[in-house]
Protein backbone atom coordinates (compact mmCIF):
# COMPACT_ATOMS: atom_id res chain seq x y z
CA UNK A 1 0.00 0.00 0.00
CA UNK A 2 1.29 3.87 -0.97
CA UNK A 3 2.25 5.71 1.85
CA UNK A 4 2.76 9.35 1.77
CA UNK A 5 4.99 11.90 4.21
CA UNK A 6 3.66 15.62 5.32
CA UNK A 7 6.09 18.04 6.72
CA UNK A 8 5.33 20.78 8.99
CA UNK A 9 8.07 23.06 9.42
CA UNK A 10 6.81 25.76 11.65
CA UNK A 11 8.79 28.32 13.79
CA UNK A 12 9.33 26.17 16.75
CA UNK A 13 10.44 22.43 15.14
CA UNK A 14 9.97 20.00 12.10
CA UNK A 15 7.18 17.43 11.88
CA UNK A 16 6.85 14.07 10.16
CA UNK A 17 3.86 11.90 9.55
CA UNK A 18 4.19 8.61 7.41
CA UNK A 19 1.03 7.42 6.44
CA UNK A 20 -1.34 5.44 4.26
CA UNK A 21 -2.32 6.96 1.13
CA UNK A 22 -5.75 5.26 1.24
CA UNK A 23 -7.24 6.23 4.51
CA UNK A 24 -4.52 8.90 6.20
CA UNK A 25 -3.72 6.52 8.72
CA UNK A 26 -0.23 7.53 10.32
CA UNK A 27 1.71 4.68 10.65
CA UNK A 28 4.94 6.48 11.65
CA UNK A 29 5.69 10.15 12.86
CA UNK A 30 8.93 12.26 14.36
CA UNK A 31 10.32 16.03 15.22
CA UNK A 32 13.13 17.95 15.06
CA UNK A 33 13.66 21.00 16.90
CA UNK A 34 14.41 24.90 15.33
CA UNK A 35 16.07 27.34 17.08
CA UNK A 36 13.76 29.94 19.09
CA UNK A 37 13.32 33.75 17.57
CA UNK A 38 12.12 35.44 14.98
CA UNK A 39 15.14 34.77 12.84
CA UNK A 40 16.43 31.45 11.53
CA UNK A 41 18.52 30.65 8.66
CA UNK A 42 16.96 27.93 6.81
CA UNK A 43 19.54 25.70 6.96
CA UNK A 44 18.86 24.60 10.48
CA UNK A 45 15.65 23.65 9.19
CA UNK A 46 16.84 21.43 6.65
CA UNK A 47 19.11 20.31 8.97
CA UNK A 48 15.60 19.32 11.24
CA UNK A 49 14.20 17.95 8.59
CA UNK A 50 17.11 15.27 7.88
CA UNK A 51 17.11 14.50 11.66
CA UNK A 52 13.24 14.13 11.62
CA UNK A 53 12.47 11.91 8.78
CA UNK A 54 16.08 9.79 9.15
CA UNK A 55 14.80 6.38 8.48
CA UNK A 56 11.04 7.48 7.59
CA UNK A 57 10.96 9.68 4.85
CA UNK A 58 12.51 7.61 2.22
CA UNK A 59 9.35 5.26 2.99
CA UNK A 60 7.06 7.40 1.37
CA UNK A 61 6.28 7.57 -2.42
CA UNK A 62 4.83 10.76 -1.95
CA UNK A 63 5.67 13.98 -0.01
CA UNK A 64 4.11 17.18 0.91
CA UNK A 65 5.41 20.33 2.64
CA UNK A 66 3.68 22.39 4.63
CA UNK A 67 5.20 25.61 7.04
CA UNK A 68 5.15 28.60 8.69
CA UNK A 69 3.67 31.50 6.45
CA UNK A 70 5.30 35.09 5.36
CA UNK A 71 9.04 33.78 6.21
CA UNK A 72 11.19 35.83 4.12
CA UNK A 73 13.88 33.55 2.22
CA UNK A 74 16.40 35.58 -0.29
CA UNK A 75 19.33 33.88 -2.59
CA UNK A 76 21.96 35.29 -4.80
CA UNK A 77 22.70 34.80 -7.58
CA UNK A 78 24.12 31.14 -6.91
CA UNK A 79 20.80 30.55 -4.85
CA UNK A 80 22.98 30.57 -1.82
CA UNK A 81 20.40 32.29 1.16
CA UNK A 82 22.19 35.88 1.63
CA UNK A 83 21.08 36.46 5.40
CA UNK A 84 18.73 34.44 8.02
CA UNK A 85 14.87 34.72 7.23
CA UNK A 86 13.09 37.25 8.65
CA UNK A 87 9.77 34.98 10.58
CA UNK A 88 6.45 35.76 10.36
CA UNK A 89 6.54 36.80 13.81
CA UNK A 90 9.26 39.32 13.55
CA UNK A 91 7.43 43.05 13.45
CA UNK A 92 10.02 45.23 13.05
CA UNK A 93 9.02 46.07 9.45
CA UNK A 94 5.91 47.54 11.09
CA UNK A 95 6.90 51.43 10.21
CA UNK A 96 7.47 49.69 6.32
CA UNK A 97 4.12 48.21 6.63
CA UNK A 98 2.52 51.61 6.85
CA UNK A 99 5.09 53.02 4.12
CA UNK A 100 3.94 50.51 1.55
CA UNK A 101 0.20 51.03 2.04
CA UNK A 102 0.55 54.21 1.68
CA UNK A 103 2.55 54.46 -1.48
CA UNK A 104 0.71 52.03 -3.30
CA UNK A 105 -2.90 53.39 -3.11
CA UNK A 106 -4.07 52.92 0.53
CA UNK A 107 -5.71 50.06 2.30
CA UNK A 108 -8.86 49.25 0.06
CA UNK A 109 -6.31 49.43 -2.77
CA UNK A 110 -4.12 46.39 -1.32
CA UNK A 111 -7.19 44.66 -0.12
CA UNK A 112 -8.86 44.48 -3.88
CA UNK A 113 -5.53 43.75 -5.57
CA UNK A 114 -3.85 41.36 -2.99
CA UNK A 115 -6.83 40.19 -0.72
CA UNK A 116 -5.07 41.74 2.44
CA UNK A 117 -4.10 45.23 3.88
CA UNK A 118 -0.24 43.91 5.05
CA UNK A 119 0.78 44.25 8.19
CA UNK A 120 4.79 43.50 9.50
CA UNK A 121 3.95 39.98 9.21
CA UNK A 122 3.80 40.16 5.76
CA UNK A 123 6.93 39.51 3.18
CA UNK A 124 6.25 41.87 1.05
CA UNK A 125 6.92 44.76 4.09
CA UNK A 126 9.98 42.38 5.26
CA UNK A 127 11.41 43.22 1.80
CA UNK A 128 10.68 46.74 2.02
CA UNK A 129 12.53 46.75 5.43
CA UNK A 130 15.14 44.97 4.32
CA UNK A 131 16.04 47.35 1.30
CA UNK A 132 15.89 50.47 3.92
CA UNK A 133 17.90 48.31 6.72
CA UNK A 134 20.37 46.27 4.55
CA UNK A 135 20.57 47.75 1.76
CA UNK A 136 23.72 46.00 0.49
CA UNK A 137 21.90 42.66 1.29
CA UNK A 138 19.06 44.26 -0.92
CA UNK A 139 21.34 44.96 -3.87
CA UNK A 140 22.31 40.87 -4.03
CA UNK A 141 19.07 39.39 -3.84
CA UNK A 142 17.77 37.52 -6.77
CA UNK A 143 14.69 35.35 -5.82
CA UNK A 144 12.65 35.60 -2.51
CA UNK A 145 11.42 32.10 -1.54
CA UNK A 146 8.66 31.06 1.13
CA UNK A 147 9.78 28.30 3.72
CA UNK A 148 7.85 25.94 2.22
CA UNK A 149 9.14 26.92 -1.37
CA UNK A 150 12.90 26.19 -0.12
CA UNK A 151 11.95 23.27 1.77
CA UNK A 152 10.40 21.52 -1.48
CA UNK A 153 13.05 23.05 -3.78
CA UNK A 154 15.93 21.34 -1.80
CA UNK A 155 13.93 18.22 -1.53
CA UNK A 156 13.72 18.18 -5.34
CA UNK A 157 17.65 18.67 -5.44
CA UNK A 158 18.03 22.45 -5.28
CA UNK A 159 20.83 24.26 -7.01
CA UNK A 160 20.62 23.52 -10.63
CA UNK A 161 18.70 20.59 -10.15
CA UNK A 162 15.21 21.80 -9.85
CA UNK A 163 13.28 24.97 -10.45
CA UNK A 164 11.01 26.29 -7.20
CA UNK A 165 7.54 26.00 -6.88
CA UNK A 166 4.60 27.50 -4.46
CA UNK A 167 1.22 27.07 -4.29
CA UNK A 168 -1.34 29.64 -4.68
CA UNK A 169 -2.56 29.56 -0.82
CA UNK A 170 1.23 30.35 0.32
CA UNK A 171 1.83 32.72 -2.31
CA UNK A 172 -1.53 34.49 -0.59
CA UNK A 173 0.33 35.54 2.54
CA UNK A 174 3.04 37.25 0.34
CA UNK A 175 1.72 40.91 0.25
CA UNK A 176 2.38 40.83 -3.83
CA UNK A 177 0.08 37.88 -4.86
CA UNK A 178 -3.56 38.08 -5.89
CA UNK A 179 -5.59 35.55 -4.82
CA UNK A 180 -8.71 36.26 -7.05
CA UNK A 181 -6.69 36.15 -9.89
CA UNK A 182 -3.81 33.31 -9.09
CA UNK A 183 -1.10 35.29 -10.34
CA UNK A 184 1.76 37.23 -9.16
CA UNK A 185 1.69 40.99 -8.56
CA UNK A 186 5.63 41.19 -9.77
CA UNK A 187 5.46 45.45 -9.16
CA UNK A 188 4.48 45.06 -5.41
CA UNK A 189 7.55 42.99 -4.83
CA UNK A 190 9.73 45.02 -7.01
CA UNK A 191 8.38 48.06 -5.56
CA UNK A 192 9.04 47.16 -2.19
CA UNK A 193 12.84 45.53 -2.72
CA UNK A 194 13.74 48.41 -4.56
CA UNK A 195 14.63 46.12 -7.92
CA UNK A 196 13.23 43.29 -9.58
CA UNK A 197 13.05 39.97 -8.14
CA UNK A 198 12.86 35.91 -9.17
CA UNK A 199 9.68 34.84 -8.22
CA UNK A 200 8.67 30.43 -8.19
CA UNK A 201 5.99 29.18 -10.46
CA UNK A 202 3.11 28.81 -8.78
CA UNK A 203 1.73 25.47 -8.93
CA UNK A 204 -1.72 23.83 -9.16
CA UNK A 205 -3.08 22.07 -6.26
CA UNK A 206 -3.02 18.82 -6.79
CA UNK A 207 0.16 19.73 -9.21
CA UNK A 208 3.71 17.04 -9.38
CA UNK A 209 6.41 19.45 -9.13
CA UNK A 210 9.58 17.85 -8.69
CA UNK A 211 10.90 14.32 -7.30
CA UNK A 212 13.15 13.47 -4.08
CA UNK A 213 16.19 12.25 -4.48
CA UNK A 214 14.82 8.89 -3.44
CA UNK A 215 12.19 8.73 -6.31
CA UNK A 216 9.30 10.04 -4.29
CA UNK A 217 6.77 12.47 -5.93
CA UNK A 218 6.93 15.54 -4.76
CA UNK A 219 3.25 17.94 -4.25
CA UNK A 220 3.35 21.16 -4.36
CA UNK A 221 2.80 22.05 -0.52
CA UNK A 222 1.38 25.00 1.23
CA UNK A 223 1.47 27.42 4.03
CA UNK A 224 0.27 26.08 7.58
CA UNK A 225 -2.97 27.12 8.11
CA UNK A 226 -3.50 25.97 4.66
CA UNK A 227 -2.21 22.89 5.41
CA UNK A 228 -4.25 22.35 8.90
CA UNK A 229 -7.46 23.56 6.78
CA UNK A 230 -6.59 20.26 4.88
CA UNK A 231 -5.57 18.24 7.56
CA UNK A 232 -9.20 19.04 9.02
CA UNK A 233 -11.10 18.47 6.32
CA UNK A 234 -13.18 22.05 6.73
CA UNK A 235 -16.85 21.51 6.06
CA UNK A 236 -18.33 25.14 4.77
CA UNK A 237 -19.86 26.16 8.22
CA UNK A 238 -16.65 25.54 10.41
CA UNK A 239 -14.52 27.75 11.51
CA UNK A 240 -11.18 27.02 12.74
CA UNK A 241 -9.59 28.50 16.19
CA UNK A 242 -6.15 27.68 16.93
CA UNK A 243 -4.26 29.03 20.03
CA UNK A 244 -0.79 27.56 19.30
CA UNK A 245 2.21 29.87 18.83
CA UNK A 246 0.00 32.55 17.14
CA UNK A 247 -3.73 32.53 17.40
CA UNK A 248 -6.08 32.15 13.89
CA UNK A 249 -9.11 31.85 13.11
CA UNK A 250 -10.34 30.95 9.53
CA UNK A 251 -13.13 28.97 6.92
CA UNK A 252 -13.03 27.60 3.81
CA UNK A 253 -15.22 29.36 1.01
CA UNK A 254 -16.07 29.63 -2.29
CA UNK A 255 -15.17 33.28 -2.48
CA UNK A 256 -12.25 35.45 -2.14
CA UNK A 257 -12.33 38.78 0.68
CA UNK A 258 -11.12 41.79 0.61
CA UNK A 259 -11.22 43.51 3.62
CA UNK A 260 -10.03 47.28 3.71
CA UNK A 261 -9.95 47.57 7.39
CA UNK A 262 -6.92 44.90 7.21
CA UNK A 263 -8.12 42.38 9.87
CA UNK A 264 -9.07 39.83 8.09
CA UNK A 265 -6.25 38.27 5.55
CA UNK A 266 -7.75 37.03 2.18
CA UNK A 267 -5.80 34.52 1.87
CA UNK A 268 -6.14 31.50 -0.60
CA UNK A 269 -6.35 27.53 0.40
CA UNK A 270 -4.56 24.38 -0.80
CA UNK A 271 -7.77 23.12 -2.50
CA UNK A 272 -8.77 26.19 -5.09
CA UNK A 273 -10.77 27.77 -2.85
CA UNK A 274 -10.20 30.96 -0.53
CA UNK A 275 -9.35 30.98 3.09
CA UNK A 276 -10.38 34.23 4.92
CA UNK A 277 -7.72 34.14 8.16
CA UNK A 278 -7.75 36.23 11.28
CA UNK A 279 -4.26 35.87 13.24
CA UNK A 280 -3.17 37.46 16.49
CA UNK A 281 0.47 37.55 17.58
CA UNK A 282 -0.37 36.23 21.33
CA UNK A 283 -2.23 33.15 22.05
CA UNK A 284 -0.60 29.87 24.00
CA UNK A 285 2.43 31.87 25.38
CA UNK A 286 -0.06 34.37 27.16
CA UNK A 287 -0.93 31.19 29.23
CA UNK A 288 2.79 29.73 29.70
CA UNK A 289 4.00 33.54 30.58
CA UNK A 290 0.91 33.95 33.41
CA UNK A 291 1.87 30.30 34.68
CA UNK A 292 5.42 31.38 35.03
CA UNK A 293 4.42 34.27 37.06
CA UNK A 294 2.15 32.38 38.91
CA UNK A 295 4.56 29.79 39.82
CA UNK A 296 2.79 27.05 38.04
CA UNK A 297 2.09 24.76 35.29
CA UNK A 298 -0.13 25.12 32.28
CA UNK A 299 -2.04 22.35 33.94
CA UNK A 300 -1.98 24.38 37.26
CA UNK A 301 -2.80 27.68 35.38
CA UNK A 302 -6.23 25.11 33.90
CA UNK A 303 -6.81 24.41 37.17
CA UNK A 304 -7.16 28.39 38.86
CA UNK A 305 -8.55 29.22 36.15
CA UNK A 306 -11.33 26.98 36.81
CA UNK A 307 -11.37 27.63 40.33
CA UNK A 308 -12.33 31.11 39.38
CA UNK A 309 -15.88 32.37 38.38
CA UNK A 310 -16.36 34.27 35.47
CA UNK A 311 -15.11 37.75 34.73
CA UNK A 312 -12.32 37.07 37.50
CA UNK A 313 -14.01 39.04 39.73
CA UNK A 314 -13.73 42.05 37.51
CA UNK A 315 -9.65 41.46 36.74
CA UNK A 316 -9.18 41.98 33.55
CA UNK A 317 -6.17 41.11 30.57
CA UNK A 318 -5.21 43.18 27.21
CA UNK A 319 -2.96 40.10 26.28
CA UNK A 320 -1.28 42.35 23.75
CA UNK A 321 2.46 41.00 25.24
CA UNK A 322 4.75 41.04 22.30
CA UNK A 323 2.67 43.42 20.13
CA UNK A 324 -0.52 42.56 18.36
CA UNK A 325 -1.49 42.08 14.67
CA UNK A 326 -5.08 41.76 15.20
CA UNK A 327 -5.60 44.25 16.04
CA UNK A 328 -2.60 46.32 14.35
CA UNK A 329 -0.78 47.54 17.29
CA UNK A 330 2.78 46.34 17.04
CA UNK A 331 4.11 48.17 19.91
CA UNK A 332 1.36 47.57 22.18
CA UNK A 333 2.26 45.68 25.38
CA UNK A 334 -0.20 43.96 28.11
CA UNK A 335 -2.66 45.48 30.00
CA UNK A 336 -3.87 44.52 33.58
CA UNK A 337 -7.13 46.76 35.00
CA UNK A 338 -9.90 46.04 37.47
CA UNK A 339 -6.54 44.58 40.16
CA UNK A 340 -8.05 45.15 43.89
CA UNK A 341 -7.40 44.25 47.35
CA UNK A 342 -9.93 41.56 47.16
CA UNK A 343 -9.47 40.43 43.98
CA UNK A 344 -5.82 40.09 43.42
CA UNK A 345 -5.66 35.81 43.59
CA UNK A 346 -4.21 33.26 41.85
CA UNK A 347 -7.44 32.46 40.69
CA UNK A 348 -8.48 35.25 39.17
CA UNK A 349 -5.02 36.06 37.01
CA UNK A 350 -5.48 32.36 35.62
CA UNK A 351 -8.63 33.41 34.57
CA UNK A 352 -8.21 36.88 33.16
CA UNK A 353 -5.74 35.02 31.41
CA UNK A 354 -7.83 32.58 29.77
CA UNK A 355 -10.64 34.63 29.20
CA UNK A 356 -8.14 37.34 27.59
CA UNK A 357 -7.09 34.79 25.10
CA UNK A 358 -10.38 33.39 24.35
CA UNK A 359 -12.19 36.89 23.91
CA UNK A 360 -9.14 38.02 21.61
CA UNK A 361 -10.19 35.10 19.42
CA UNK A 362 -13.57 35.85 19.44
CA UNK A 363 -13.35 39.38 17.96
CA UNK A 364 -11.25 36.92 15.58
CA UNK A 365 -14.49 35.01 14.37
CA UNK A 366 -16.40 37.91 14.19
CA UNK A 367 -13.87 39.93 11.70
CA UNK A 368 -14.63 36.14 9.68
CA UNK A 369 -17.90 36.52 10.34
CA UNK A 370 -17.91 39.70 8.37
CA UNK A 371 -16.97 37.65 5.39
CA UNK A 372 -20.00 36.17 5.39
CA UNK A 373 -19.52 32.98 6.87
CA UNK A 374 -22.19 31.84 9.38
CA UNK A 375 -20.75 29.36 12.09
CA UNK A 376 -22.64 26.48 13.11
CA UNK A 377 -19.16 25.64 15.49
CA UNK A 378 -15.75 26.32 15.95
CA UNK A 379 -13.21 23.74 15.45
CA UNK A 380 -10.27 24.41 18.42
CA UNK A 381 -6.95 23.37 17.57
CA UNK A 382 -3.35 24.08 18.77
CA UNK A 383 -1.30 23.06 21.61
CA UNK A 384 -3.91 25.01 24.44
CA UNK A 385 -6.64 23.46 23.15
CA UNK A 386 -5.29 20.50 25.78
CA UNK A 387 -6.65 22.95 28.14
CA UNK A 388 -8.98 22.12 30.04
CA UNK A 389 -9.69 25.35 31.15
CA UNK A 390 -9.59 26.20 27.32
CA UNK A 391 -12.41 23.45 26.97
CA UNK A 392 -14.81 24.70 29.44
CA UNK A 393 -14.72 28.48 28.90
CA UNK A 394 -14.27 28.54 25.05
CA UNK A 395 -18.16 27.73 24.35
CA UNK A 396 -19.27 30.53 26.71
CA UNK A 397 -17.16 33.06 24.77
CA UNK A 398 -17.62 32.05 21.58
CA UNK A 399 -21.47 31.46 21.82
CA UNK A 400 -20.88 28.29 19.91
CA UNK A 401 -20.48 24.77 20.22
CA UNK A 402 -16.85 23.63 19.84
CA UNK A 403 -15.85 20.50 18.60
CA UNK A 404 -11.93 19.51 19.92
CA UNK A 405 -10.27 16.70 17.30
CA UNK A 406 -8.51 14.60 18.94
CA UNK A 407 -4.58 15.56 19.43
CA UNK A 408 -2.45 15.42 16.17
CA UNK A 409 -0.12 17.41 13.70
CA UNK A 410 -2.55 18.52 11.57
CA UNK A 411 -0.73 20.65 9.57
CA UNK A 412 1.61 17.30 8.55
CA UNK A 413 -1.46 15.59 7.97
CA UNK A 414 -2.61 18.18 5.46
CA UNK A 415 0.63 18.04 3.88
CA UNK A 416 0.22 14.72 3.74
CA UNK A 417 -3.32 14.84 2.22
CA UNK A 418 -2.05 16.86 -0.53
CA UNK A 419 0.85 14.17 -1.61
CA UNK A 420 -1.91 11.22 -1.51
CA UNK A 421 -3.61 13.95 -3.60
CA UNK A 422 -0.80 14.49 -6.32
CA UNK A 423 0.28 10.88 -6.05
CA UNK A 424 -2.95 9.79 -7.20
CA UNK A 425 -3.73 12.14 -9.97
CA UNK A 426 -7.76 12.85 -9.00
CA UNK A 427 -9.80 15.85 -9.45
CA UNK A 428 -9.98 16.11 -5.62
CA UNK A 429 -8.28 15.43 -2.33
CA UNK A 430 -8.82 11.56 -1.00
CA UNK A 431 -11.74 11.58 1.05
CA UNK A 432 -10.21 10.69 4.21
CA UNK A 433 -11.79 10.13 7.78
CA UNK A 434 -12.67 12.44 10.41
CA UNK A 435 -10.30 11.99 13.49
CA UNK A 436 -12.33 11.11 16.77
CA UNK A 437 -13.56 14.50 18.65
CA UNK A 438 -15.51 15.68 21.35
CA UNK A 439 -18.10 18.55 21.83
CA UNK A 440 -18.07 21.08 24.32
CA UNK A 441 -21.33 23.64 24.92
CA UNK A 442 -21.77 26.41 27.43
CA UNK A 443 -24.14 29.22 27.89
CA UNK A 444 -22.98 32.30 26.75
CA UNK A 445 -20.88 34.30 29.48
CA UNK A 446 -22.36 37.45 30.11
CA UNK A 447 -20.10 40.30 30.52
CA UNK A 448 -16.89 38.96 29.93
CA UNK A 449 -16.65 40.06 26.51
CA UNK A 450 -18.07 43.31 27.49
CA UNK A 451 -15.74 43.79 30.02
CA UNK A 452 -12.55 42.59 27.67
CA UNK A 453 -14.17 45.35 25.16
CA UNK A 454 -13.79 48.03 27.26
CA UNK A 455 -10.39 47.84 28.01
CA UNK A 456 -9.48 46.75 24.24
CA UNK A 457 -10.95 50.28 23.03
CA UNK A 458 -9.81 52.03 25.74
CA UNK A 459 -5.99 51.13 25.45
CA UNK A 460 -6.22 52.36 21.22
CA UNK A 461 -6.81 55.66 22.36
CA UNK A 462 -3.35 55.57 24.62
CA UNK A 463 -0.71 52.66 23.09
CA UNK A 464 -0.15 54.28 19.81
CA UNK A 465 1.37 51.41 17.52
Amino acid sequence: MPLVAGIDSSTQSTKILLCRAEDGTVVAEASAPHPDGTECHPKYWWQALETAGRDLLDRADAVGVAAQQHGMIVLDEADEVIRPAMLWNDVKSAPQARELVAELGGPAEWAARTGSVPTMSFTVTKLRWLAEREPEHARRVRRVLLPHDWLTWRLAGGHGKAEPATDRGDASGTGYFSPASGSWLPRYARTALGGPVALPRVADPAEIVGQTSWGATLSAGTGDNMGAALGLGLAQDDVVVSIGTSGTAYAVTSKPSADATGAVAGFADATGRFLPLVATVNAARVLTVTARMLGTTPEGLSDLALAATPGADGLTLLPYLDGERTPNRPSANGVLRGLTSSNATQENLARAAVEAVLCSLADAIDYVRACGISPSRVVLIGGAAKSPAIRAIAPGVFGLPVTVPEAGEYVALGAARQAAWALSGATAPPDWPARPATTHEAAPLPGVREQYAALRDDAAAWQLG
